[in-house]
C-alpha cells in the first residue's frame, strides 16, 4: 500500500503489527508447497540468492544482511551475502554481481551504489536471474525487475516539514549534508530534494542536489527566510559527517538546520557542532535502534525511520516463490517501486506532522 507523506494515526498505532504481519505473511509464502530439507518445501532445492549491500558496516545494511540471513535459513534459499568495501565502491558490487551470474543463482537483491552498476544489473538480467533493488531505487527504476524501499522523497518531506514547523517563522541558515558529490543517486536527490519541499523551498531539477536558489523564502510551518550555506558530502559515515560540518561551518557558523543523508552522518555533524560550542535543529533518515536513541537524548531532533528488514524479507519471498514458479510481486499503485513504509520518529511533535515518539520507535527499530 502507498503511504502519504503524513502517516495516519492508524499508522502509528499498527506499524509494529504490521511488519510483524507482514514478515510472517513472506515466510508463510515460501514455505508453502510441501516439506523439503531446508524448510522451504517439498523436497525443492535451494534457491540460490545474493544479497549485495552498499558496504557492510553501516547498521542499516548490517541489520539487512543479518535478516536475510534468519529468512535463507528458514526458507531453503542459499544466500551469498557480498557489499561494497565502502559507499561509492561500485566496482566490488559489479564483481559480486558477476559472480552471482557464474554462480547460478536465481536472483539478487542489490543497494545499488549508483547508475555505475546499471550495467552489471542489465547483465544478469539478460542472463535470467530476477533483480531486486532494496532501499536504492536504480535510475531509471527498470533498471532492475522491482525495487522494495522507502518512498524517500517522502521521508524527506517529513523532516523538512518538521524543521519548518520548529522554527516557527524565525530564519533558517540550513547546511546539506548529503551522500555524495560524485555519483548521482535516487536516495541521495530524493531525500534531500524532498526536505526541501517540506520547507516549503522551491526546487529547480528535482533530480539534482545543489541548483536550487541560495536565498529566499520558505513556506512550512509559519514560513520565513531561508539560506542554504552548504551542500556537503559525508560520504553517509560519521566521519564524513563531521568533516561536512566543520566545511559547512567555515562557510556560515550561524547554521540553525541540518538536514543529514543518515544517522551516522547526524552523529558527526553533531559532534562538529558540539566541538564549535554550536546547536542546531537536525533532522535526518534511517530509524534504526541507534538513531531513535540519538532522538531520545536530543542529539537528533527527528529521524524517518524506515524498514530494511522488512525490504530484505519480502525480496527474499520474491525470488523464492518466483524460482518456484510462482507470480511475480507488483509495484504499489501510483508509483514506480514497492513502498515498505516510513514513520517520522521524534520527541517534539509539531502541529500537522504525524509522528511516532522515541519510545515508540524503539520498539520497532533495526540494529542494535
Amino acid at each position: 500500500m502507498r503511504h502519504s507523506t503524513l502517516q495516519t494515526p492508524t499508522f502509528r498505532r499498527t506499524m509494529a503489527v504490521t511488519l510483524a504481519a507482514s514478515t510472517a505473511l513472506a515466510l508463510g509464502a515460501c514455505n508453502r508447497g510441501g516439506a523439503d530439507t531446508g524448510g522451504g518445501g517439498g523436497g525443492e532445492a535451494a534457491v540460490g540468492v545474493t544479497l549485495i549491500t552498499k558496504d557492510s558496516t553501516n547498521p542499516f545494511f548490517v541489520a539487512m544482511q543479518k535478516g536475510a540471513k534468519a529468512d535463507a535459513a528458514k526458507n531453503n534459499v542459499k544466500l551469498t551475502v557480498a557489499s561494497g568495501k565502502q559507499e561509492g565502491d561500485d566496482q566490488g558490487q559489479i564483481t559480486a554481481i558477476e559472480d552471482a551470474i557464474a554462480r547460478g543463482d536465481k536472483g539478487i537483491l542489490i543497494t545499488p551504489m549508483s547508475t555505475g552498476v546499471n550495467a552489471a544489473m542489465k547483465k544478469a538480467r539478460d542472463a535470467k536471474l530476477f533483480v531486486i533493488a532494496l532501499d536504492t531505487p536504480p535510475d531509471p527504476p527498470d533498471t532492475v525487475d522491482i525495487t522494495f524501499a522507502t518512498n524517500n522523497r517522502n521521508a524527506g518531506k517529513l523532516d523538512g516539514q518538521w524543521a519548518a514547523a520548529q522554527l516557527d517563522g524565525k530564519p533558517a541558515v540550513i547546511a546539506l549534508l548529503d551522500l555524495f558529490d560524485d555519483k548521482i543517486v535516487s536516495v541521495d536527490y530524493n531525500r534531500d530534494q524532498g526536505f526541501l519541499e517540506g520547507m516549503g523551498i522551491d526546487v529547480a531539477d528535482g533530480k539534482k542536489n545543489g541548483d536550487e536558489a541560495k536565498t529566499g523564502k520558505y513556506t512550512g510551518g509559519k514560513g520565513g527566510d531561508y539560506t542554504i550555506a552548504c551542500n556537503e558530502a559525508g560520504q553517509g559515515a560519521e566521519d564524513g559527517g563531521r568533516s561536512a560540518m566543520e566545511k559547512c561551518l567555515a562557510k556560515n557558523p550561524n547554521i540553525n538546520v541540518v538536514y543529514t543523508i543518515n544517522e551516522p552522518t547526524a552523529v558527526g555533524a553533531n559532534a562538529a557542532l558540539k566541538a564549535a560550542g554550536k546547536t542546531a535543529l537536525i533532522v535526518s533518515v534511517d530509524g534504526g535502534c541507534a538513531g531513535v536513541g540519538s532522538v531520545k537524548s536530543g542529539v537528533i531532533g527527528a529521524t524517518a525511520q524506515q524498514y530494511p528488514l522488512k525490504m530484505a524479507t519480502l525480496g527474499m519471498e520474491a525470488i523464492a516463490k518466483i524460482a518456484r514458479g510462482g507470480e511475480k510481486p507488483q509495484v504499489s499503485p501510483g508509483l514506480d517501486f514497492f513502498d515498505t513504509g516510513v514513520a517520522l520518529v521524534t520527541d517534539k511533535k509539531a502541529d500537522g506532522v504525524d509522528s511516532i515518539t522515541s519510545d515508540e520507535g524503539a520498539k520497532i527499530c533495526w540494529g542494535n
